[in-house]
């Protein structure tokens, strides 16, 4: 994206555009992002259904639900976060479309779900955003989640789990990683910082860039605990069954199933 086509002018703004953009600089970092999307899918079709009603935690611009919907046309979603500018993408990228609702709300505030236009939810998804938060909110917030996932329903988190245990695995694949970014950045490739600048330039989203950056700061300050303790805690909240479903070498995806009614 460029300064010319982020913005159609005063008042209004591409938000498909937008959207690509955004895909393409999370892309820079995690290059097997839409295998970890499509795997979440799939175990929402298996585990829930192709009808599932959705709770997008910490969505941002919305990827989980264009995904979503994409692949299940019945579904519906509810995409919740506080960034102001993220917010603003995907209100744009999906205005009009009644299958689809965000609610501005920060998942530190113990009522945040009162704001939630649903009581529980077939599944609860986020992916790379919750590593914002330290373990210990992060487990309360896990406790919350649980209370909303109906019985036999799913949730899943895809975000970086390294293995502490596995230092020089772990430097080798940093290594790699930062040579393939600093190869796609010499050809043009937009990393987080460059993908901000260009929004706080554009008509539309100045206001709430600088709006987000007043409330976050510059960078996440969380933690990122490796997939097991994402499981055991996820136990330890209410669900019956949890594990890794998914993972690379720094990255997991970890689902939890609710405890199915008995019968």
């Amino acid at each position: 994206m460029t300064e010319t086509t982020a913005g159609a002018g005063a008042g209004t703004a591409d938000w498909q555009a937008w959207q690509t953009s955004w895909d393409r600089q999370q892309e820079w970092y995690m290059p097997d992002r839409e295998e970890r999307f499509r795997v979440m899918l799939d175990m929402v079709e298996a585990l829930v259904g192709p009808s599932p009603r959705v709770l997008d935690l910490a969505c941002g611009t919305g990827s989980i639900t264009d995904r979503l919907l994409g692949r299940f046309p019945d579904a519906v979603s509810t995409g919740v976060d506080l960034d102001p500018a993220l917010l603003a993408i995907a209100e744009g990228t999906f205005a009009g479309d009644d299958r689809v609702t965000f609610v501005t709300a920060d998942l530190k505030d113990p009522d945040w779900r009162a704001k939630l236009p649903y009581e529980s939810y077939d599944a609860v998804l986020t992916a790379t955003a919750l590593h914002w938060l330290h373990s210990e909110p992060l487990a309360v917030l896990y406790g919350q989640v649980a209370e909303l996932v109906r019985d036999g329903g799913v949730f899943m988190n895809a975000d970086h789990m390294p293995d502490p245990s596995t230092p020089r695995i772990n430097a080798a694949d940093r290594a790699q990683r930062h040579a393939r970014q600093d190869r796609a950045k010499a050809a043009g490739a937009l990393d987080w910082a460059d993908w901000w600048q260009l929004a706080a330039k554009d008509p539309v989203l100045a206001e709430p860039t600088a709006q987000r950056f007043a409330i976050y700061g510059e960078h996440a300050d969380g933690d990122t605990p490796p997939a097991e303790w994402h499981a055991r805690v996820l136990r330890e909240k209410g669900f019956a069954e949890a594990r890794t479903v998914w993972r690379s070498p720094s990255d997991g995806l970890v689902l939890a199933v609710k405890q199915a009614p008995s019968t």
